[in-house]
C-alpha cells in the first residue's frame, strides 16, 4: 500500500504532532518508517538533510512558552561558535523562569528571565534575541570566542567597500543587554568582552589576531579603513591597519584557496606597493600558540617604520 505523502509544508522541516493533526495527517502516518522521533512528539523527515531554522522549528511549536537559546540560537542568528560548541548538537531550550524548565531528550533546558524585545522569530522559530543570545553565550564560551561572537554581530561595512554588510546589533544593544540583566551567570566576562568588541572584523581568525596584537602590547590596528589611491579612489580594504605606518595585515583563511584567489593576492600586494604601504600576510598558524607569530611579525614592521615602545 501506497504511503500517504505529507503535506509540502512538513515534507521539508521537523514538525509537532500537534502541527501534523492541524494539518489533517492519520497519527498512524507519524509512526511510518519515513519519519524520525527525535523527540517526545516530534518528527523529522527521513532522509532529507535538514539544517536552521527547518530543523529546529518542532521544538519551539511543542511549547508556547519556549524559545530557542544559547548555542541553538547562536547558529540560527549565524554567530561562530568554537568547535567545542559546535560540534554539540543538543537543543537549547528556554521557558520564562515563572515556568518549569523544557524536558526533553537531546534537549538542554534554561529558564531565563526575558526583558521585553529579547524573543523575536526566524522562519516562524522562537528565539532569543543576537544580542540577549549574545549575553547567554557569555555563560559558556571563553572570553576570547566571546569577542569574536560580539564582533560578528557588530560587523558592518558600508557601501564603499567591496561587499557592503549592515550590522545584526549594535554594541549598544550588547550593552543594553548585560544592564538589563544584572547578577547573571557570565556578566562579568560579558562586560569585560564589550570592552573588547569592535565594529570590522569578518570572521573569528581576525578578532584572535588583533587581540593577540593588543594581548602583546602593541598598538592596535585600525578597522574598516580603507587605503584610496591619489584620485580619491577605493583600492585596498585591509584587515588591519596602521594608518600612521602604512601597514596592513590581511588575514588569508581558506578562500585564499580558490582558483584565481592567488593572482587577486598578487594584485593586491602590488597595489599596496604601489600606493606605498606594506602588506603583512597571515595565516592560521600566525595565530596558534602563547605568543603567536603574527605579534613578532606585526612588532618588527612598527618597529622598521619607526614605532617605539612606552
Amino acid at each position: 500500500m501506497r504511503r500517504k505523502q505529507l503535506p509540502q509544508h512538513l515534507s521539508r522541516r521537523s514538525f509537532g504532532i500537534q502541527a501534523s493533526d492541524d494539518a489533517g495527517v492519520p497519527r498512524g502516518r507519524t509512526r511510518a518508517s519515513d519519519l524520525i522521533v527525535v523527540s517526545r512528539g516530534i518528527r523529522m523527515p527521513a532522509g532529507v538533510p535538514l539544517k536552521g531554522a527547518a530543523a529546529l522549528a518542532a521544538y519551539t511549536e511543542a511549547s508556547p512558552l519556549s524559545v530557542l537559546s544559547h548555542t541553538s540560537a547562536a547558529r540560527l542568528w549565524g554567530i561562530p561558535l568554537p568547535a567545542a560548541a559546535e560540534s554539540d548538537w543538543r537543543i537549547h531550550l528556554a521557558n520564562p523562569t515563572a515556568a518549569g524548565a523544557p524536558r526533553r531528550v537531546n534537549v538542554v533546558g534554561h529558564r531565563l528571565s526575558f526583558a521585553p524585545g529579547e524573543c523575536c522569530e526566524i522562519e516562524g522559530v522562537r528565539l532569543t534575541s543576537p544580542a540577549r543570545t549574545w549575553l547567554d553565550l557569555a555563560a559558556c564560551l571563553s572570553m576570547r570566542d566571546l569577542v569574536a561572537a560580539g564582533d560578528f554581530l557588530v560587523c558592518s561595512h558600508g557601501y564603499d567597500f567591496p561587499y557592503p554588510k549592515d550590522s545584526i546589533c549594535t554594541a549598544g544593544d550588547l550593552a543594553d543587554a548585560v544592564r538589563r540583566h544584572p547578577g547573571m551567570r557570565g556578566l562579568r566576562r560579558a562586560r569585560e568582552a564589550l570592552e573588547l568588541i569592535r565594529v570590522g572584523a569578518d570572521s573569528p581568525p581576525e578578532t584572535f589576531m588583533r587581540l593577540a596584537i593588543v594581548d602583546a602590547g602593541l598598538p592596535e590596528p585600525e578597522l574598516n579603513v580603507i587605503v584610496s589611491c591619489e584620485q580619491g579612489i577605493p583600492r585596498l580594504w585591509p584587515d588591519g591597519a596602521y594608518r600612521k605606518y602604512r601597514i596592513g595585515l590581511q588575514y588569508e583563511g581558506a578562500h585564499h584557496n580558490m582558483p584565481g584567489q592567488y593572482q587577486r593576492d598578487i594584485r593586491r600586494l602590488d597595489m599596496s606597493r604601489a600606493l606605498g604601504w606594506e602588506e603583512i600576510r597571515l595565516s592560521r598558524e600566525d595565530l596558534r600558540g602563547d605568543r603567536p607569530a603574527v605579534v613578532d611579525k606585526v612588532a618588527a614592521s612598527l618597529r622598521a617604520k619607526g614605532w617605539e615602545p612606552r
